[in-house]
């Protein structure tokens, strides 16, 4: 028919459920920062990796085998080879550390591809949408 249907309309993000993802995978993604803290802070580079290396698969191995919450960093917590980084988990964890340079990649994106193509088709993105999207 010529129209532009708004595939995104209704769609909806569940904030809490996408935290909820990010925090069963972040203690993984943050083993290399943990490990370059404390060798910065004069730990063994190499047997702090196998630590972490064995903490990341039982970890692993009780979350996908037993369907528990994650606890590599309860057990990198509880293990005195990371005592260096005990203080700051919290600060190394933060989930916008691992964002690199999303955040300008989107807003670039959106700047130089979207709104181009929002302003060009204003007219047809007014009309109603009868489905609905969830996510």
């Amino acid at each position: 028919q010529g129209r532009i249907m708004n595939i995104a309309d209704g769609m909806h993000v569940w904030p809490k459920v996408v935290h909820s993802h990010v925090m069963a995978e972040l203690p993984f993604m943050a083993t290399e920062n943990i490990l370059m803290a404390c060798v910065k802070a004069g730990g063994d580079r190499q047997e702090l990796h196998e630590k972490i290396r064995v903490h990341s698969m039982a970890a692993g191995a009780r979350v996908k085998g037993e369907g528990v919450p994650n606890d590599l960093i309860d057990r990198i917590r509880a293990d005195p080879a990371f005592s260096a980084v005990h203080e700051s988990l919290e600060t190394i964890m933060d989930p916008s550390n691992f964002v690199g340079r999303a955040p300008q990649q989107v807003e670039d994106f959106m700047r130089d591809e979207i709104d181009p193509i929002l302003i060009k088709y204003d007219s047809l993105l007014s009309e109603k949408s009868l489905d609905n999207v969830n996510v």
